[in-house]
């Protein structure tokens, strides 16, 4: 069955009054995951995560600065858009060791599939700067985790957040071993993430959406790039940075879709896996503004791993 790693620490990370990455976001996708429809959830707490496995990803300087940057107490803000306060410290670890906690689960065969559900996200995460309210990237984290200890070859990340995973592209450019995929509104932030863009080992592909796309041009860039591509590389574990601001509630973005689109995205996926992974596939929370939108996309994203738990593998 579908792990599901969250805790409450991830509530305490507070980036100030009227701040879109607000506590309330994590609370209302867990409010959504406790339908009766839900009841399946294999329910797991997030431990602290172990710099260890942040320092594949980010140098050990940045990982001391910013942990011994958090307050004691009010806030530090690091740039316009992303703060700390006294709880940001642990809920970016339980980040960190949510995803590492579920890329063991799925590679030990305990589940197919895990959502973790945790803030802050963590795309935006560059290998030294925390930025766009992310503190640390936990999806490069799982990746690096999935090659360094369990021995993986190829490990795919796809990104259907609105904004670009600047640092999961970043970090991905030089790893032969990864392919980062990612689907986002274009120009738009952080300024990344044009078609063009491919990485040293021709691992990044990028599907951008102009301001306005719907359902018909998120399925297509899905249709025409990123599954194309994914089959081509043959993931062993596929892991997905599930944002939900493309919805067209969101108030952050002007992307126009909804909670069905996320759903058909993530059964595209399963096929992924369910080809070439084993059916393996970790999720994590990255954004999404509305709480409604985002409660009703994140429940779809989570019915859908559900679903592809009894998915054959080929």
């Amino acid at each position: 069955m579908t792990i599901l790693y969250t805790h409450p620490d991830c509530l305490r990370h507070e980036p100030g009054a009227g701040h879109p990455e607000r506590p309330e976001r994590l609370t209302a996708v867990l409010g959504a995951l406790d339908a009766p429809e839900f009841a399946e959830l294999d329910r797991r707490e997030a431990p602290l995560g172990d710099t260890e496995d942040i320092a594949r990803v980010h140098p050990a300087g940045f990982i001391s600065a910013l942990l011994t940057s958090v307050p004691e107490s009010g806030r530090v803000r690091i740039d316009a858009d992303t703060a700390m306060s006294p709880g940001s410290g642990d809920a970016a670890l339980r980040a960190v060791g949510a995803i590492v906690s579920a890329v063991d689960a799925v590679m030990s065969g305990e589940a197919k599939t895990a959502f973790c559900a945790i803030r802050p996200p963590g795309h935006h995460a560059e290998p030294d700067q925390a930025m766009g309210f992310c503190l640390f990237n936990s999806v490069a984290v799982g990746a690096a985790r999935a090659e360094a200890v369990h021995g993986l070859k190829r490990v795919a990340i796809v990104d259907f957040d609105v904004h670009h995973g600047n640092g999961t592209e970043a970090m991905t450019a030089t790893r032969p071993g990864w392919l980062y995929a990612s689907t986002h509104q274009y120009p738009f932030y952080p300024g990344t993430g044009a078609a063009q863009e491919r990485g040293r080992y021709s691992n990044i592909v990028n599907a951008p959406l102009d301001s306005g796309a719907g359902s018909r041009e998120f399925r297509f860039a899905f249709e025409e790039r990123i599954i194309p591509a994914l089959d081509a590389f043959k993931p062993e574990l596929l892991l997905i940075s599930a944002g939900f601001d493309a919805h067209r509630r969101d108030p952050l973005a002007s992307v126009n879709l909804d909670e069905a689109d996320f759903a058909w995205a993530t059964d595209a996926l399963a096929g992924i896996a369910a080809r070439h992974a084993a059916g393996r596939i970790v999720s994590i929370l990255e954004g999404g503004y509305d709480l409604d939108a985002l409660a009703a996309s994140a429940a779809a994203h989570v019915r859908a791993l559900m679903a592809a738990e009894a998915r054959p593998v080929e």
